[in-house]
């Protein structure tokens, strides 16, 4: 009996914005697969596409942006060149996105009962009580004491953090089949974070589903990812499992993102940084995009690298600090 397909497809996709100032490449030639139940990180400084990957994977890129490229499918079914109805059927229902600003999913004049139940109702045909016990459920799995209580409540009377525990439980309501997490823990202390990330994790096992945790921070997927993939530039640059990945990065600037988390660096020590700026996505140099920050660059970088695959792992490097058959699981 052959293996079942990914849930979701990427490959090629390729989202592009046209301004006044030129074609801003956001997402270059990017694609990956995700099976049910597995956590992706997908990493990389601010600038580098990962959040426009995500909006591209949930139909949520306006113009003056659009997808030139490429494939995005669920369970087989593509869904560039879907009409706005089809993917409104989709997004909240078999996927879900949380964003970094949790005010970006909630109405701040509306009862949180009322958002919630019409979520379930916008794609089922239940009950009010039905749709009400489900939104309850949800607040206790997030971990919202008093649920009643808070179900009668607006948004200005949460605390930041339950705001964006709401945030999730409306993402997870309709069990989506993928959910994409884009930074939702960043504005938060250290505490709620680690509760949060904790909960999606269970949460997203427990019904299934896959994970996208779209972030910044090498540090913040390490417990969390089964595999991470590193972004610059509008393009994956590594990927690979998690521990692969962070315990011997193949390209130089994953290397350099792990030295940047401070606690990686010795007591005392000098925080080391990757010099330079990121370039911009509308006037991206010619070869690697990464060449001109990069301690390893030469001759053959002036010309763009392949992504080099072997064994689960990728790099997208003429010179990578290590061969990723030599550390790429079976």
């Amino acid at each position: 009996m052959s293996a079942p397909g990914p849930l979701l497809e990427v490959a090629g996709l390729r989202t592009h914005f046209f301004t006044r100032s030129g074609v801003v490449k956001a997402v270059d030639d990017v694609s990956f697969a995700l099976a049910r139940g597995e956590v992706l990180g997908l990493v990389g400084e601010s600038g580098s596409g990962k959040s426009i990957t995500g909006y591209s994977i949930m139909g949520l890129v306006d113009p003056p942006g659009r997808i030139v490229a490429g494939s995005i499918r669920l369970s087989g079914r593509e869904l560039v060149g879907l009409g706005h109805e089809e993917m409104r059927r989709l997004r909240g229902n078999r996927m879900a996105m949380v964003f970094q600003d949790p005010m970006m999913t909630l109405n701040p004049v509306m009862r949180i009962d009322r958002q919630m139940t019409e979520t379930i109702r916008a794609h089922e045909r239940v009950s009010a009580a039905a749709a009400r016990a489900r939104a309850r459920a949800a607040l206790v799995a997030v971990g919202i004491p008093s649920p009643d209580e808070r179900l009668a409540s607006y948004p200005h009377q949460f605390s930041g953090g339950m705001r964006q525990r709401v945030a999730i439980a409306i993402a997870l309501l309709n069990r989506p089949d993928v959910v994409i997490a884009d930074e939702p823990t960043t504005a938060l202390d250290v505490t709620i974070q680690g509760q949060i990330l904790h909960e999606m994790q269970k949460l997203t096992r427990d019904a299934g589903a896959a994970l996208i945790w779209i972030t910044h921070d090498l540090s913040v997927v390490a417990g969390l990812a089964d595999r991470i993939a590193v972004m610059y530039a509008g393009r994956i640059v590594e990927h690979g499992r998690c521990a692969d990945v962070l315990s011997q990065p193949a390209h130089p600037y994953t290397r350099g993102l792990l030295d940047s988390v401070p606690s990686r660096n010795p007591r005392g020590a000098r925080l080391r940084q990757i010099p330079g700026m990121t370039p911009s996505l509308a006037a991206l140099p010619e070869g690697c995009a990464f060449r001109e920050r990069c301690p390893r660059a030469g001759p053959a970088c002036a010309q763009a690298p392949a992504m080099q695959e072997s064994g689960g792992r990728g790099v997208r490097c003429h010179d990578p600090l290590a061969a990723v058959a030599a550390t790429a699981g079976p």
